[in-house]
């Protein structure tokens, strides 16, 4: 009798466990996870351009149902923040859940992790000091492919929003002027700072990815790289075209220090995801673009200026 009691028991404890485990596999098969990269695989970081996100760095994840091309106000996951850990996973702050398993979802994400307030016309004010970069540097992705639960982990290819500037400088030989006899190198002038007149002000198109700069002209500063080498981000717009340099900390002799501005005559291109790089070649009485003048390429393409890496570590400020 006994041992029959016994068999029992044990059958019992064993649909248990099936079921527990049953439910653990419809538990998991509900959550949603993800997978991010960076489209271009490089990102303004304090070590250098990145091929991917680091540990700590955060997300804010959408996802919704029916029609791709609008980010729904019913939202299936409204704006959850996800962390990279160390073991290379994302975690969510609250468990997020696919609203069925048959339905197509679509997906936005912005990095890092910010409030939205609207989906079409975000505000955003630009904050270019080097501390800032990161945070600076907006992130979107957007995943419209109609993901299911079968999908899962959904993947996540970020693009920046923003545009970045580096401004590079060079001296006419006037500035040997006034040197010792044995100086035979043309003098480097000390750069006390450089002014980009631009908007800092946008609204954010997430599902468009568009930027659109709004507000006034302001002076935005950039951050210097090494004395001739300065780079900041930028709210991609049309109508830039002043830079203002400015000399200061020179000896007596040089008689370099002032302030320089320079106009370009048309607009100097800011995109987002684009890295435009302007070169000036300075003179005692005028500015003007050196021979290589002002290109733009795309972010991936851009990690150095004048053939070094950008590490904002680095900066000057």
């Amino acid at each position: 009798m006994k041992k029959y009691i016994s068999i029992l028991f044990t059958v019992a404890a064993g649909l248990v466990l099936s079921g527990c485990n049953k439910g653990h596999d419809i538990a998991s098969s509900r959550s949603i996870t993800v997978t991010a990269s960076i489209g271009s695989m490089t990102k303004v970081a304090y070590d250098g351009d990145k091929s991917a996100f680091e540990a700590g760095d955060s997300l804010a994840l959408f996802a919704w149902l029916g029609d791709k091309t609008v980010i729904s106000k019913d939202l299936v996951v409204d704006n959850v923040t996800n962390t990279l850990g160390t073991d290379g996973l994302w975690q969510p702050k609250t468990q997020m859940l696919w609203d069925n398993t048959e339905d197509p979802h679509y997906f936005m994400a912005v990095a890092p992790a910010r409030a939205v307030k609207s989906f079409t016309a975000d505000p955003y004010t630009l904050d270019s000091a080097a501390e800032k970069y990161q945070e600076s540097d907006l992130l979107i992705a957007i995943n419209d492919s109609g993901v299911t639960a079968a999908d899962n982990p959904v993947s996540l290819s970020f693009e920046h929003a923003m545009a970045k500037l580096n401004v590079n400088l060079t001296f006419r030989n006037q500035w040997t002027e006034g040197n010792p006899p044995s100086q035979t190198e043309i003098a480097e002038a000390l750069i006390g700072g450089i002014v980009a007149t631009a908007k800092d002000h946008a609204t954010i198109d997430y599902i468009h990815k568009a930027v659109t700069a709004t507000g006034e002209a302001a002076g935005v500063a950039m951050n210097q790289v090494e004395n001739v080498s300065w780079t900041t981000l930028m709210v991609p717009q049309e109508g830039f075209r002043t830079l203002t340099i400015t000399l200061s900390g020179n000896s007596e002799w040089l008689g370099g220090n002032g302030t320089y501005v320079f106009t370009h005559s048309a607009d100097i291109p800011l995109v987002s995801g684009k890295v435009t790089t302007v070169n000036l070649l300075i003179g005692r009485d005028q500015i003007t673009l050196a021979k290589d003048g002002i290109s733009i390429v795309d972010w991936a393409e851009e990690a150095t200026i004048d053939g070094k890496v950008i590490d904002p570590t680095q900066l000057l400020i």
